[in-house]
């Protein structure tokens, strides 16, 4: 029995990990759902307007939540940010956060038959390389992810950079947007989310550990504050893109920007060794490369 405990401990640091891995799985699968049905709502709030390229209208966004499809997808999603928070109470931020990437595989394949457009080549080999980065991030992430405890120096340095970056997504879509196409709202989207996912993580922390103080409070504004626009640019993604390709960004930039943070900031991968540093950044560039090629070639997309 030692033997058998002694193995289980060099494969998984954390075995309560084991337990936040399905959970995070389930809710990739109410991701897949939710980003399709939201899709479909934002598909015929958009087909009444001639201004799709501006983002969406504050009728348009009203217009959403009288649709059915649109409402119920909002519920799926509701209902995986629920598991992915869960989630994070048993495993390290850096193995839950990728393991979203399913949800690309799920989406791929019902907006395709839901759609009635077949993939190219190219999509495929990009879907591919998506969840093959993302999935041999998730291998090394759950080999050497530790937690630690969350200095208050760690978490103002958090909340500066999401300040800088919504004020660069703010003023960048205030200046630019009638040149964005899906990518951008995409990318946007994914890095906010990104800090989603870290401030949802240092809350859970610090509640744990009765620590819920003026700074907590800064967190929860910042959650949700970031977790509104990225939602607004999300919305604006289902307008100029299909799902897959929304899901697929957000299921690789938003794991890659959560994981930077808790690799740089949080030191959750201090242990890794250099080869596994190396194995992060190939990992994360095969998943990122992987978006930009689904970004082009998607059938789905018109030129």
């Amino acid at each position: 029995m030692a033997d058998i405990a002694d193995l289980t401990a060099s494969l998984v640091p954390d075995p309560r990990a084991l337990i936040g891995i399905p959970l995070a799985l389930i809710g990739a699968v109410f991701l897949s759902f939710g980003a399709q049905y939201q899709h479909r709502g934002v598909a015929k709030v958009e087909a009444r307007s001639n201004d799709a390229n501006s983002g969406l209208s504050g009728a348009q966004l009203g217009a959403l939540i009288r649709r059915p499809s649109w409402v119920l997808g909002t519920v799926m999603l509701g209902l995986a940010i629920v598991l992915q928070l869960t989630a994070l109470n048993f495993a390290p931020l850096i193995v839950v956060q990728p393991l979203g990437a399913v949800a690309l595989v799920i989406t791929t394949i019902l907006n395709a038959r839901i759609s009635k457009v077949r993939l190219n080549r190219k999509s495929v080999q990009a879907v591919i390389a998506c969840v093959a980065g993302v999935g041999l991030f998730v291998a090394l992430a759950a080999s050497f992810a530790v937690e630690k405890p969350i200095t208050d120096s760690e978490l103002i340095t958090i909340l500066w950079i999401l300040l800088v970056v919504l004020i660069a997504a703010g003023v960048s879509f205030g200046t630019l947007r009638k040149r964005f196409k899906a990518i951008y709202y995409i990318l946007c989207a994914g890095i906010i989310y990104g800090f989603v996912a870290t401030l949802a993580k240092v809350i859970i922390n610090r509640i744990q550990n009765g620590n819920f103080e003026w700074l907590t409070v800064l967190c929860v504004i910042g959650l949700l504050v970031a977790t509104a626009l990225g939602a607004y640019f999300v919305q604006n993604a289902y307008s100029s893109g299909p799902p897959d390709l929304v899901v697929a960004g957000l299921t690789v930039i938003d794991p890659m920007v959560a994981v930077g943070i808790g690799i740089i900031v949080l030191g959750e991968a201090s242990q890794a060794p250099l080869w596994a540093a190396i194995g992060f950044v190939i990992a994360g560039a095969i998943a990122v490369w992987g978006v930009f090629q689904l970004a082009r070639h998607h059938p789905g997309i018109t030129k």
